[in-house]
């Protein structure tokens, strides 16, 4: 029988096999250990619709399902005030194992209380964000955890991330160690939790994906994490080629530009914060850009020499982000864009198709990225390659449906993350 670890931060004893030892925990185990992370979101200021009720969070009890990726022998939380003015006070923070990614029961053996700086309670400066102490457990890969805090005040403004795609659960009072939540209310979006960090090997490191909706997940199955990062998350833990250590940071925000603020910061304004800064990366793949050239004509066409300069920002962007990744010591992947003729949103015309030709040919140009995942020739028509394969296609003609991001996780070589 496989022996577990688990360490209780209030005691600090060991529990093995069902005996309190005396001896305090120093490390999840003898080898080194590094923090990596398992699971990110990128933060951003709601919109108003996505937004909740201040008089929601006061007093509030939020419970949230995160699905990690690479496992290890410990985690940490990262709680963040990102965008808050004023300092947020978490009155309580526990981790446990949900019984189901669409409700908000967890396993009450399961629950831990997280603390920072050796309290129960954090107080999280604005614009920061704070990590807990180190929990020792096994955590298992693909696994979900549960964090649920209590706030006795709502944040001055909310740090979230509207696509979620996944269920978080509130009520009034601290009921952050109950087994479920009563009659709670629900929406789908997360709030003010950034990273999870797990502990594991000295050569374990993460994959950061900057995006926009279609790495967010818009079109994936709420609470079904299929989305094609978490695609790409099972693959390297199902192949045997030495890829287990490695985890997937999904910072994908819907709506987001490489240039301008749309929904969330541009690409090149969140980079330090979304790509240098979680723990253990060491790939980086770049996949946006679509807002950009479909926001430049969606609502009149605009002279030829408007799409011309924008197709040389986006492509300086681009570099900008290679130079910065690469000053980092980081490998850069870029992703094609994908087609999107059809989109009622932005129903782009030939010349904002030609936009997209010639960007794509600069990414798969060699001399640019350290290595291209061409998504574009993946879910693309063959019959008609300015559209999304029908079987890809979620039905708004701009993001692909499961089956697409599937083939587009599937196309992706695990070679590319060699140690």
């Amino acid at each position: 029988m496989k022996r577990k670890f688990i360490f209780f931060a209030s005691f600090g004893f060991l529990i093995y096999s069902g005996f309190l030892l005396s001896r305090p925990l120093t490390a999840a185990s003898s080898a080194p250990q590094i923090w990596v992370a398992t699971w990110t979101t990128s933060q951003q200021i709601p919109e108003p619709q996505n937004a909740l009720p201040l008089e929601d969070l006061r007093d509030a009890t939020v419970r949230q399902i995160f699905h990690l990726s690479i496992g290890g022998y410990g985690l940490r939380v990262h709680l963040s005030n990102a965008f808050g003015t004023e300092p947020l006070r978490f009155t309580s923070v526990h981790i446990a194992r949900p019984l189901s990614t669409s409700s908000p029961a967890i396993d009450p053996a399961s629950d831990r209380p997280l603390t920072f700086a050796g309290k129960f309670d954090v107080v999280v400066p604005p614009g920061a964000e704070f990590i807990s102490d180190s929990v020792i457990q096994e955590v298992p890969p693909l696994s979900d955890l549960a964090v649920t805090f209590h706030l006795d005040a709502p944040p001055s403004r909310e740090s979230s991330h509207p696509g979620s795609r996944a269920t978080t659960y509130y009520v009034h009072s601290d009921a952050t160690g109950a087994a479920t939540l009563t009659e709670p209310k629900h929406v789908d979006h997360w709030f003010q939790v950034s990273e999870i960090d797990v502990q594991a090997p000295p050569e374990a490191a993460t994959i950061v994906v900057l995006g926009d909706s279609i790495t967010d997940g818009h079109g994936a199955t709420t609470n079904g994490n299929d989305r094609w990062t978490d695609v790409l998350a099972a693959r390297l833990q199902a192949s045997p080629g030495g890829t287990r250590n490695i985890g997937v940071s999904n910072q994908g925000i819907g709506g987001n530009h490489l240039l301008t603020d749309g929904l969330g910061p541009n690409a090149l304004s969140r980079f330090d914060r979304d790509v240098l800064a979680p723990a253990g990366v060491r790939w980086l793949i770049v996949f946006e850009g679509v807002n950009d050239l479909g926001g430049l004509a969606r609502t009149a066409e605009v002279p030829p020499a408007d799409h011309a300069a924008l197709v040389e920002r986006v492509l300086a962007a681009y570099q900008q982000i290679i130079d910065r990744a690469h000053a980092h010591n980081l490998r850069v992947l870029g992703a094609t864009i994908t087609p999107y003729v059809g989109s009622d949103y932005y129903h782009p015309s030939p010349t904002s198709e030609a936009d997209r030709q010639s960007v794509n040919q600069w990414i798969r140009a060699p001399g640019h990225f350290d290595a291209v995942l061409d998504f574009d020739a993946i879910v693309r028509d063959p019959a008609h390659p300015d559209q999304l394969q029908p079987a890809y296609d979620s039905g708004d003609h701009l993001h692909p449906s499961p089956a697409g991001y599937k083939a587009m996780a599937d196309s992706i070589p695990l070679t590319a993350f060699q140690q």
